[in-house]
């Protein structure tokens, strides 16, 4: 496929991952100016509650931001220039949630309280049975769930072809 066949490919995963990220933002700006009262409840186990996560996934590691940060950082970027070198539109897909969604947060992490860096993530959806998350946690574990099975794929697609004596190039 030529480039520029695999160029509206590409811009999916950008606009992808632009989408997200806005999506993101929105919902934790609005999570900051109406939950500061209080949690909402929404149905059964659901409610709406603020928190703010200055570690990892789960809370863990909260003296790590600005470790977590430049991390996150490296991966987008990381990320971002693989985009282009693979073909598969799902592989573009999952690159553009998973950058979403590490983009909403750190940018939480530069921008938000107490400083850059060290800015603490916004979570706001809350099952009271599993740890608070926001949207951007959503599309990463999406993102992260499509790129490996992608891998996967790939994987079984290049055995079965190597079994078959298929040259897969």
């Amino acid at each position: 496929m030529t480039d520029s066949a695999r160029r509206p490919e590409l811009l999916v995963a950008w606009i992808l991952a632009a989408a997200v990220t806005a999506v993101d933002q929105l919902t934790k700006s609005l999570a900051v100016i109406r939950l500061s009262d209080g949690a909402v409840d929404v149905v059964w186990t659901l409610k709406f509650r603020l928190t703010y996560n200055t570690g990892m996934a789960f809370g863990a590691g909260s003296s790590l931001g600005p470790v977590i940060a430049v991390g996150a950082f490296v991966i987008v970027m990381a990320l971002a220039r693989s985009v282009s070198r693979q073909p598969r539109l799902v592989y573009r897909i999952a690159v553009g949630t998973l950058v979403g969604g590490a983009t909403g947060n750190l940018l939480d992490r530069i921008f938000r309280s107490p400083g850059v860096l060290r800015g603490a993530v916004v979570d706001f959806i809350d099952f009271g049975w599993f740890p608070v998350f926001n949207i951007a946690d959503i599309a990463i574990n999406v993102g992260a769930g499509l790129l490996i099975l992608t891998v996967f794929l790939d994987s079984r697609r290049g055995r079965s072809s190597r079994e078959s004596g298929i040259d897969d190039r």
